[in-house]
């Protein structure tokens, strides 16, 4: 038995999810598909940063999109996510890279952004007091901030379904085809048919689209993350760095959750990860160093997510450059947490009125249309 849908997403993290939301805001009864269950992956276990700061141009403009979505959350899911602004805060460690930091602000106004500002070592030891006397400033997103990424994708994920979207999880999306205008996809003993088919299966997301003839330059990463023992209140934004890997913020039981890019070794098939830990050693060193109340903490627990990063570190987003009906949406290349609300705002906008005003045209699979896998297998 074949089952009529609006739409088929294919990926259950908070990119699936939260375009499935937004196409039911719009009338759609899209169906979402998760060989898992929702925010299994990247979208549950991540450092869950909302913050504009530090992206690259191409995506700055589906960030503020999406920070305007985080500010009234609770009005869009009926859930406050967890999430918290007291700002992001990059710190530069010498004077090259508060230089770089200046060079960055002033380009970016250049080009009529304000998000991002040049501080001085005053202004930073005023937002984080802790940090080290030798460093010189930095650049501060005031806007910014943090939720909890398992109780925000469950959010949406609840949200989608009450509205009207069809879930089904541990079961994955099969022989995905074309037959006329209709996309069909196998779900277990299921299939569903619909004449879009959005493409968010994260980690998993590149090996469809090359088996729809899209190949792109996209790995599997494991970025790995560890909690602390809690130590005494000293710091609220959350804070990164210009030079070295590293992000960390403190919760409010007092506990530190340090990050930054130091990546694991991951088995997709397995759904498994072997962590790094002379890597975590490496981020935790560097806490250390920077901020000497933590020299007392201890580490407690380490994990790593699996997720999808592009040859160029910004997301393959928008409609396919070979199939009508056939949207992308994944390659968020570990930064794609706060992306979500506004990215499925956006793809609800492309499917139904077939464009958006938000400025997303260079993070379209087409600038990989010259691409060849086996030049580089």
């Amino acid at each position: 038995m074949i089952v009529r849908a609006d739409a088929i997403i294919v990926g259950g993290g908070i990119h699936g999810c939260s375009t499935a939301l937004h196409l039911c805001l719009a009338g759609l009864k899209p169906v979402l598909i998760e060989k898992d269950y929702a925010g299994r992956h990247a979208s549950g276990v991540n450092a869950g940063g909302v913050r504009q700061l530090a992206r690259d141009v191409a995506e700055i403009p589906l960030s503020i999109r999406s920070m305007g979505i985080w500010e009234n959350i609770s009005e869009l899911v009926d859930d406050d996510c967890g999430f918290e602004s007291h700002g992001q805060v990059l710190v530069a460690e010498n004077d090259a890279e508060l230089d770089v930091c200046r060079a960055r602000v002033a380009d970016l106004n250049a080009r009529g952004f304000t998000h991002e500002e040049l501080i001085d070592g005053a202004e930073l030891r005023r937002l984080v007091p802790a940090v080290a006397e030798t460093c010189p400033g930095g650049v501060v997103s005031r806007r910014d901030g943090a939720a909890q990424p398992a109780k925000t994708t469950t959010a949406f994920r609840r949200k989608a379904e009450q509205l009207g979207t069809v879930m089904r999880e541990g079961v994955a999306a099969t022989n995905v085809r074309k037959d006329g205008d209709l996309w069909h996809v196998d779900v277990g003993s299921e299939t569903f048919a619909a004449p879009i088919l959005v493409n968010a299966a994260g980690a998993w997301a590149g090996r469809l689209a090359a088996q729809l003839g899209e190949p792109v330059p996209v790995t599997t990463v494991a970025p790995m993350l560890m909690i602390t023992s809690p130590v005494a209140h000293f710091i609220d934004p959350v804070v990164i760095l210009r030079g070295r890997k590293l992000s960390f913020k403190q919760f409010k039981n007092g506990t530190v959750l340090i990050g930054g890019g130091h990546l694991a070794a991951p088995d997709q098939d397995r759904n498994e990860t072997v962590l790094d830990w002379r890597s975590l050693a490496i981020s935790a060193r560097t806490v250390f160093e920077l901020f000497p109340v933590m020299r007392s903490a201890t580490i407690v627990r380490a994990w790593a997510g699996i997720e999808a990063r592009m040859r160029d570190d910004i997301p393959v987003f928008g409609p396919s450059a070979v199939h009508e009906g056939l949207y992308h949406q994944f390659g968020f290349s570990l930064h794609g947490f706060q992306l979500g609300p506004g990215a499925g705002a956006v793809m609800a906008e492309l499917i139904v009125h077939g464009g958006t005003q938000t400025r997303i045209g260079e993070l379209g699979i087409g600038r990989f249309r010259d691409f060849n896998p086996s030049a580089t297998a």
